[in-house]
C-alpha cells in the first residue's frame, strides 16, 4: 500500500531484504570479519546481543559472505535441542539418515565431516541460534564434539548465537570447561543515533525511494523508541510509513511518529 504511495520499488524494513542490501555499521562489519575468521580457521565462536539488535542480520550476511564452493553452512535453532537431536539435525542437513543412539549419531557425523573436509575440500560452519536456551548437557556435548584427533583440530567451525544471557551462563564456574574452548567472542551493541539514521537511509535506498521522507526529529523519535534496536526501528518505521500513506502525507515528522507509537505500538 504505502510502497505505491511513496513510489517504492521494494518494501523497506522487512525481513525479506537481500543480505547484500542490509545495513552494516562499523561494529557489525567488524563482527562479520571476526566470524569469517572463525569459519576460515574452523574455530569455536560465540555471538551475543540483546533482543532485536541484529544477530539474524549478522547470520544472513555471514552466510552470503562465505563462498558456496568452499563453505557449507549448517543452521540449527531449537530451544529444546538435546544432544542426539543436535547430531541428527546436522546429519539430516548433510543428507544422512538420523541415528537412534547418540553415540552412533556422533560417529556418523564425524565421518561425514571428515569426508566433506578431506575429499570435497569444503569447510563446514555450524551456526546454533537461540543458544542461550540450550541446557548444560547439550553445551557439554558440543564441547565433546570439538575434541577430535586427540584435540589437534576442530571437525568444523562452530558459532553459538544467543542473547546476552548466553555469556552470563558461560562465565559461571560450572561452564568453565566450555568457556575455555571458545576462541572468539563477539558482542553486538545497539545502534547509536547516527547509525540509526544511516540504517533508515540504507533501507529507504534499497526501496528505491529518492526523496527524504523522515525528518531529523522523526528519526530522533524512532531512535528513542527503539533504543537502537534494528527490530524496533523496523517496526516503528513500517507503521509510520503506513500511517503517512493513509493520511496522504509525503513527509513523516516526529508528531506522526509519536502518534504511531502511542496508538499502534506496545
Amino acid at each position: 500500500m504505502f510502497e505505491e504511495f511513496f513510489g517504492m520499488k521494494h518494501t523497506p524494513f522487512s525481513n525479506q531484504i537481500p543480505a547484500e542490501a542490509l545495513y552494516l555499521s562499523d561494529n557489525l562489519q567488524e563482527v562479520i570479519g571476526r566470524l569469517c575468521y572463525v569459519a576460515e580457521h574452523q574455530l569455536f565462536g560465540v555471538l551475543t546481543g540483546m533482543v532485536g539488535v541484529g544477530k539474524s542480520t549478522i547470520i544472513r550476511r555471514l552466510k552470503s559472505s562465505l563462498p558456496a564452493d568452499k563453505y557449507l553452512v549448517l543452521y540449527l535453532s531449537d530451544s529444546q535441542l538435546m544432544p542426539r537431536w543436535f547430531y541428527n539435525g546436522l546429519l539430516q542437513q548433510l543428507g544422512s539418515e538420523p541415528k537412534f543412539q547418540r553415540g552412533d549419531a556422533k560417529l556418523s557425523l564425524h565421518r561425514q565431516l571428515e569426508y566433506i573436509r578431506e575429499v570435497r575440500h569444503i569447510r563446514v560452519v555450524t551456526i546454533v541460534d537461540e543458544a542461550h536456551l540450550l541446557k548444560r548437557e547439550t553445551l557439554e556435548e558440543i564441547r565433546f564434539l570439538l575434541n577430535y584427533h586427540m584435540d589437534s583440530m576442530n571437525p568444523m567451525a562452530l558459532i553459538l548465537v544467543g542473547q546476552d544471557e548466553l555469556w552470563d551462563k558461560l562465565v559461571k564456574s560450572a561452564y568453565a570447561a566450555i568457556r575455555q574452548r571458545i576462541d572468539i567472542k563477539c558482542a553486538l551493541p545497539s545502534y547509536d543515533l547516527g547509525q540509526c539514521q544511516k540504517y533508515i537511509a540504507a533501507h529507504m535506498k534499497y526501496a528505491g525511494c529518492e526523496q527524504e521522507i523522515f525528518t531529523e526529529d522523526a528519526i530522533k523519535a524512532i531512535y528513542e523508541y527503539s533504543a537502537g534496536s534494528a527490530r524496533g526501528i523496523n517496526k516503528v518505521c513500517m507503521h509510520s510509513l503506513l500511517c503517512a500513506a493513509q493520511r496522504g502525507k509525503k513527509l513523516i515528522d516526529d508528531h506522526l511518529v509519536h502518534l504511531v507509537i502511542e496508538s499502534e505500538l506496545p
